[in-house]
């Protein structure tokens, strides 16, 4: 389910703005590099004319940015790459629980937090890409299929170490066991 930027722009920022209670301004905290997140902030600000000030940063510093700022953080809305690091967020108390019923009525239940402490937007693919020169589409057409001997000494992957990797490994052992 990929969320289109004006159903993200309306979903996250209406959430929020009904929550800041219709602020002339909004503070979004962004994993997000500029020139991808500024496009929807700016068309959020032309449909709304509630202005949109974001500081962008990697996960890590924008948690501890909050975690240090506690209940005077001037940020309303917390946005990352990877449900794994809302997770982290949320297990450091950094964010709160909102009820909103556009997102409720929009998102369904897996894509959220059972506390309401974040909601996902969109779901990340997690292709597989490989050489047809050397390798059939039958022998490698899923995530499980990479443990196989075969495999041994030929995949690249990034580290272990990336939050997406480690979604992706706790996903297959939530399915798998």
């Amino acid at each position: 389910m990929q969320v289109s930027k004006g159903l993200f722009a309306a979903l996250s920022l209406t959430a929020l703005a009904s929550t800041a209670q219709a602020a002339d301004e909004v503070v979004v905290y962004s994993s997000r590099i500029d020139e991808l997140i500024k496009p929807v902030f700016d068309a959020y600000t032309a449909k709304t004319g509630v202005k949109v000030k974001f500081i962008t940063d990697k996960e890590a510093p924008l948690i501890a940015r909050l975690k240090a700022e506690g209940a005077n953080t001037p940020a309303d809305l917390l946005i990352t790459v990877d449900a794994g690091n809302l997770w982290q967020a949320e297990q450091q108390g950094v964010l709160q629980p909102t009820q909103s019923e556009l997102i409720t009525a929009n998102i369904p239940a897996q894509f959220r937090s059972s506390t309401d402490s974040w909601t996902g937007l969109s779901l990340r693919a997690r292709t597989i890409f490989y050489s047809t020169e050397r390798v059939k589409p039958s022998e490698l057409s899923t995530y499980e299929a990479l443990a196989d001997k075969n495999w041994d000494g030929r995949l690249c992957l990034r580290t272990s170490k990336k939050v997406y990797n480690q979604s992706l490994t706790a996903t297959l052992i939530e399915t798998h066991g």
